[in-house]
């Protein structure tokens, strides 16, 4: 499932961002803090930082968020592999952060970026989020960042 993609015969136009707010979905409070940090400082408005999937849904349901950033590890029976199931129900693009990509990750999210990471790849990694939801030439992918695209 990809989210967004401009299919082939589209004209590719370049679009304002598709990436403005971003669901944190984290069990590690200092991930989280620093995570939510690094995205206010690019910008990003914070739809919510969240440690358990109930709440997570609860977000997504509201609307309003257009990127999904899960750790697979939560609080709770269940995990950010089902926040993503969710979100992917939702047409809404997913991406891992997480030190073990799922292995159904590429069906359930656009990529993964693995722990530990720094929070300009963070950044980065969502700067080509953004560019493959819209359509547009990827910026060079930073470390540890695996993208699932048809191209990939």
């Amino acid at each position: 499932m990809f989210f967004g993609l401009v299919k082939e015969g589209e004209a590719r136009r370049p679009r304002r961002k598709a990436v403005r707010t971003v669901l944190v979905v984290e069990d590690e409070p200092l991930v989280a803090f620093d995570n939510e940090h690094a995205l206010e400082q690019a910008g990003y408005r914070i739809a919510a930082t969240v440690d358990e999937y109930g709440h997570a849904v609860r977000v997504i349901d509201d609307g309003g968020v257009d990127l999904v950033i899960a750790d697979v590890t939560l609080h709770g029976k269940k995990s950010g592999i089902d926040v993503a199931r969710h979100a992917a129900a939702q047409g809404l693009p997913v991406l891992f952060v997480t030190a073990r990509c799922p292995v159904d990750a590429r069906s359930l999210a656009i990529g993964c970026l693995a722990k530990p990471y720094a929070p300009r790849e963070l950044i980065a990694a969502i700067g080509v989020v953004d560019a493959v939801l819209r359509g547009v030439r990827q910026p060079r992918l930073p470390h540890g960042l695996s993208l699932f695209t048809p191209e990939s």
